[in-house]
């Protein structure tokens, strides 16, 4: 089974060419994948397949040809992932699936408009964020109130009041599961100048990892609403590196690298 690597901010992804939809993809066989000692080691699995043989998506194919199935560490499909759609993009025109600049990408969470410039950078437009009120974190312990946000999948965005580096998310914050039953990823955030926020996030399915893209997005939702805004251009700084995250009426914006580091034949087994 061929693979590439690819990261977006040390959001780590390993893409599986399936160009024509014939992968068997149980979700151990993805744990495995994503396993640090005992496989490639990942955040999630990307499986690149055509729209058009991909049953639970087919209804975009005249959208966008290529569809992402996105996997979290733990095997179960998810919705969307802003920095796998980006890691995603910069595959497709390595790979000559797509020309550079402006296409389309199939999700379960809807078809996302990507643009590649000249910088190397990726950017997605993620939609409009949906806010469905305030909830609570609990985080080893500390109580941190937050926004409920959809960007195509859940997200609890909370501000911290203390710098993030210092918090413990070596185990799963507590959160209320009557807005998304399915569990949410939890951002924790402090603004350190304007409209620049530092974040950490405990994604459902994968634990802590170095970056999210859609979290960044919440993230930037949840610190305008702080400062009295709803629009405009917010640098969110991740322990992996920075995104930027552009608000608007009508849409939302995440810009930043998206690198393939390496590629090889996979040898395991479920």
């Amino acid at each position: 089974m061929r693979f590439l690597k690819g990261h977006g901010t040390e959001n780590d992804f390993v893409i599986l060419p399936d160009h024509d939809g014939e992968l068997e993809l149980p979700a151990s066989l993805v744990a495995t994948i994503c396993d640090r000692r005992a496989g490639i080691g990942a955040d999630g699995v990307l499986r690149v397949v055509r729209t058009k043989l991909s049953p639970e998506v087919s209804d975009l194919a005249g959208e966008a040809e290529w569809f992402m199935d996105y996997r979290n560490a733990d095997g179960h499909a998810a919705e969307m992932c802003g920095n796998g759609t980006r890691v995603f993009a910069r595959y497709l025109v390595d790979a000559g699936l797509a020309e550079p600049g402006e296409f389309a990408v199939a999700t379960r969470g809807g078809v996302r408009r990507v643009t590649l410039d000249v910088s190397g950078d990726v950017t997605v437009d993620m939609g409009l964020p949906v806010v469905h009120g305030r909830s609570v974190a609990t985080v080893a312990g500390q109580e941190f109130e937050g926004l409920h946000i959809d960007m195509g999948n859940p997200h609890l965005a909370c501000a911290t009041g203390e710098p993030v580096v210092q918090l413990d998310l070596s185990h799963p914050p507590a959160f209320d599961t009557s807005i998304f039953p399915g569990g949410v990823n939890i951002e924790l955030f402090n603004p350190v100048g304007p409209a620049r926020a530092v974040m950490r996030v405990y994604e459902r399915g994968s634990a802590e990892t170095r970056s999210c893209g859609t979290g960044a997005v919440a993230t930037a939702v949840a610190a305008a609403a702080l400062s009295g805004d709803i629009t405009g251009t917010w640098t969110v700084e991740v322990p992996g590196g920075t995104l930027t995250v552009t608000l608007g009426v009508e849409t939302s914006y995440l810009a930043g690298p998206a690198v393939i580091v390496a590629a090889g034949e996979l040898m395991l087994a479920e």
